[in-house]
């Protein structure tokens, strides 16, 4: 029973730290250049905002990027003849660091900054000048900063808020966490429709709420029991099982009554969203280390896993399931039927609203189900999160 209510509420961190784990420190960098770039352009009528983002495509002088939320926009960029082109350091702001680079330079998951003026077609830009990123520069320091994540990173279940202080207290397995946050912090929470890393959004501590998910790196005290934040990740997440009860693949959604709640929902599904199916015997192997057997291997496990914090709240189940769930078999809705049991993650509710969609649903999980009649072990906390970070240790 512990260990199910330790689960309830926990698959959204784990695999944030294995996307674009330096996303928001990067965007912040390049974005100091981007608010410094606007600035001219208000002289200029004929400029337009700069354009930041992630390369996806490259084709001679035209750069294909993807934009950061919460635009998400795909832009053609034409890169004039004599543009500037210039590398800049990864986190750097200071354009006067910045060291000349060509064209040529940039390739597909480089991350740039391009200021000039829109083309006169629908999504098409051209630069004048281009600032860079390199890929392998930010995969170097994503790694540092998920070691910083595993070893000064806690997270856990939010259970009381002092604005007054500034300080969010939040549990941890049996552990109670005081994570206290200042003008210096730097709040980001989790979009309505994703638990990626990338596409958070800047956030407020006003926005966090008594039972959201929380991640927080800093100091940590001596005993762990308090951290000084510099970063905070947080956002609300639903976590659903139960039979489906009707699916309708034309309108992509999915009904079921919820285990937990008993009432039914409608839950939309989304050429985002992740469809995947738990092999028959690993859904076994879930069912009985919630049971109890096995747990100390599975909190092991969890342990030494990066953003796996969450799995400690489950005796590491939870961590253990978001790693393999990008290796289980994809799965399509049209595959899912009546009757079959499903685990799902939705996305936080807007507020008056009832709709929710689907972010994860994961099929196959009836020995999981048939362990815990009010509730699967939940997947939304170990499927988010900035890169994880202990726990309690």
């Amino acid at each position: 029973m512990r260990m199910q209510m330790a689960a309830r509420k926990s698959l959204a961190s784990l695999r944030i730290v294995f996307g674009l784990g330096l996303f928001f420190p990067l965007a912040a960098g390049v974005g100091g250049v981007a608010m410094r770039a606007q600035a001219p352009a208000a002289a200029a009528p004929a400029a337009s905002a700069p354009k930041l983002g992630t390369v996806k495509a490259v084709a001679g002088n035209v750069v294909t990027l993807v934009t950061d939320p919460p635009a998400k926009e795909t832009v053609t960029i034409t890169v004039a003849d004599g543009a500037k082109v210039q590398q800049l350091a990864v986190g750097s702001t200071d354009l006067k660091t910045a060291t000349p680079a060509q064209l040529s330079d940039i390739a597909v998951g480089d991350r740039v900054l391009a200021a000039g003026k829109a083309g006169d077609a629908a999504g098409s830009f051209t630069a004048s000048r281009v600032i860079l990123m390199k890929s392998s520069d930010i995969a170097q320091m994503q790694a540092a900063q998920q070691a910083d994540w595993k070893k000064n990173g806690v997270g856990g279940i939010v259970t009381a808020i002092d604005p007054a202080s500034g300080t969010v207290t939040i549990t941890s397995g049996a552990k109670k966490i005081a994570v206290q946050t200042g003008d210096k912090t730097d709040f980001k929470r989790f979009a309505r429709d994703s638990e990626k890393y990338q596409d958070a959004l800047p956030g407020t501590l006003a926005q966090i709420h008594v039972g959201d998910q929380l991640q927080a790196r800093g100091t940590k005290s001596a005993d762990g029991s308090s951290v000084q934040a510099v970063e905070v990740l947080s956002g609300a997440f639903l976590d659903l099982s139960g039979l489906v009860a009707s699916v309708d693949a034309a309108a992509g959604s999915i009904t079921l009554k919820d285990l937990g709640t008993k009432k039914v929902v409608t839950v939309a599904v989304t050429p985002n969203t992740d469809i995947r199916t738990m092999p028959a015997q690993m859904a076994a192997m879930f069912a009985a280390r919630q049971s109890g057997g096995g747990a100390a291997a599975v909190g092991a496990a969890g342990a030494a896993s990066p953003g796996g914090y969450a799995g400690r709240r489950g005796g590491g189940g939870a961590a253990d399931l978001a790693q393999m769930i990008p290796r289980m078999p994809a799965a399509t809705l049209s595959g899912l039927h009546k009757g079959d049991a499903v685990m799902i993650v939705a996305s936080e509710q807007a507020p008056g609203s009832t709709a929710a969609t689907a972010i994860t649903v994961l099929s196959g999980v009836d020995a999981i189900l048939t362990a815990n009649p009010n509730g699967g072990m939940s997947l939304s906390m170990s499927m988010g999160g900035g890169g994880g970070g202990g726990g309690d240790e």
